[in-house]
């Protein structure tokens, strides 16, 4: 009687044991890859990325001051993560923070897609108001520091094509996130505040205007690095306070008393921090700071530098050219955009004292710039930014340290409305930390220049290409399936 096909065996009892065997070795082979890769992993662990906009490498002065850090800090974005264009630009920097330094810590709150936790938030952190949206919140030991995502990137308006009318967008050019990080990661570990104070009573602008020419926008970028900032009467003042780590003098256009320069003098005698702004405004009325600045080695010119090969309203001037400094050494590939600058230049002296103050020219005109008072001189380049550094003598201390003065032709650039335009707010940030002697907050990090891949179209054009895709390319397939059943049918 012979056997049904259908019921005998698919395999024998040795075929099974067989399959089984190889099934298990193949089991175990993979599971000592995995073993291997994670061990091999273990020791050379480098981060990949799968795209370049989230590339990130910190710098070697960042990482050395996180690997300083030894408190924890925790970082909430508190932001909404479907529309911000640089939230994975941030996130990926704070998770490299995170990998450098364990103490670090970062979370995301979402107040769009989680408003329970996002109220939460702001009752803990106090955020008030319907513009507290967007916002990197640094929290060390109860010191809690908040800075709006919107200064993290810096913009330019470029034009788009059109043909029947000129339109603008907003193109992003440089990434600070970095520089403002670690700077307020750093401030926040130091328990010994600093304190700038803003002069007031010749004229200068308001911290608290919020208009083009304030200076609102300035002081928050000084209370940014943790630097608290305090109005400053001279006349009323017995002399300027011993806890004054920086004075910042803007736009005076009134002269100072004998008594009010005597005051600057012995302050900056004593190891003093000057950040002094002139502008057009004190062509015709010395300050008398003139001759105390040319002392120390700077010349402020009673005129207005143009630049006509770098201009864009005929007033302004694009800076391109920087000296060989700390402040301005991450600018070199960005510009600064001054408003009727006057010439700040260094007195060079044929025979300098051997304790002479060392002074760089920052920010220099091209080559092609003249005065606007005689365009007969011959063209040539201009510095309208200057920097002093005295160091005492071997064996001596100053009372307040080594001196150093920053002194600007023109105000308006650091003023709310032009704060914005080019690099002037990194100069600022690069210009407060070198003068109160941080060095690990301006060496080595600068901002990131941003790479966009961007097709700019015309409407006509954009219309040629909707037809194309929507009616061209879909025509297209269904003409040539159609032939093909017309020849098979045939």
């Amino acid at each position: 009687m012979s056997i049904d096909k259908k019921s005998r065996p698919s395999f024998s009892a040795t075929s099974r044991w067989q399959i089984g065997l190889d099934v298990a070795l193949r089991t175990a082979l993979v599971f000592v890859v995995v073993v291997m890769v994670n061990y091999l992993g273990s020791i050379f662990y480098h981060r990949f990325f799968l795209s370049s906009q989230t590339s990130v490498k910190l710098s070697s002065r960042t990482v050395a001051a996180l690997r300083s850090l030894t408190n924890s800090a925790k970082v909430t974005l508190f932001y909404d993560t479907a529309n911000e264009e640089f939230y994975p630009d941030i996130v990926a920097l704070l998770n490299e923070y995170h990998a450098v330094n364990k103490n670090i810590s970062v979370r995301t709150v979402d107040y769009v897609q989680n408003p329970g936790e996002a109220e939460k938030l702001k009752s803990q952190y106090k955020l008030t108001g319907t513009d507290n949206k967007n916002l990197v919140i640094f929290d060390c030991n109860d010191h809690v520091k908040t800075i709006s995502g919107a200064t993290i990137t810096q913009y330019t308006l470029e034009q788009i094509p059109n043909e029947k009318e000129r339109e603008f967008r907003r193109k992003p050019v440089t990434f600070s996130g970095e520089k403002i990080f670690t700077a307020i990661l750093m401030a926040l570990q130091n328990t010994q505040p600093l304190r700038a104070y803003f002069l007031q009573g010749h004229g200068e602008p308001s911290l608290k205007d919020n208009g083009n020419f304030g200076y609102l926008k300035f002081a928050s970028v000084l209370q940014q690095n943790s630097i608290i900032v305090t109005n400053l009467e001279l006349p009323a003042a017995a002399e300027i306070p011993m806890d004054c780590n920086l004075l910042v003098i803007a736009a005076p256009t009134a002269a100072f008393t004998d008594m009010e320069l005597q005051k600057i003098d012995q302050y900056l005698a004593q190891g003093g921090r000057l950040f002094l702004l002139f502008d057009y405004a004190s062509l015709k009325h010395p300050t008398g700071l003139e001759p105390i600045l040319q002392h120390w080695g700077i010349n402020v010119l009673a005129d207005i530098a143009q630049d006509p090969q770098s201009t864009i309203t005929g007033q302004d001037i694009k800076v391109r050219s920087f000296g060989d400094h700390p402040v301005v050494n991450s600018l070199v590939e960005l510009s600064l955009q001054m408003v009727l600058p006057r010439p700040v230049e260094k007195i060079s002296l044929p025979n300098p004292p051997s304790n002479a103050p060392e002074v760089t020219q920052l920010a220099l005109t091209s080559s092609g710039a003249t005065l606007s008072s005689d365009h007969s001189e011959p063209h040539r380049s201009y510095s309208l930014i200057a920097a002093a550094e005295q160091k005492p003598a071997p064996g001596l201390a100053n009372l307040r340290g080594n001196t150093r003065i920053i002194v600007a032709g023109d105000s308006i650039f650091l003023g709310n409305y032009y704060i914005e335009g080019g690099a002037n707010r990194d100069f600022l940030n690069s210009a407060a930390n070198w003068l109160l002697d941080r060095p690990q907050l301006i060496e080595g990090i600068g901002p990131r220049p941003i790479t966009e891949y961007r097709l700019l179209m015309t409407k006509h054009q954009q219309l040629q290409l909707r037809w194309l895709l929507l009616g061209a390319l879909p025509g297209g397939v269904l003409f040539i399936g159609w032939l093909v059943w017309l020849v098979r049918r045939q």
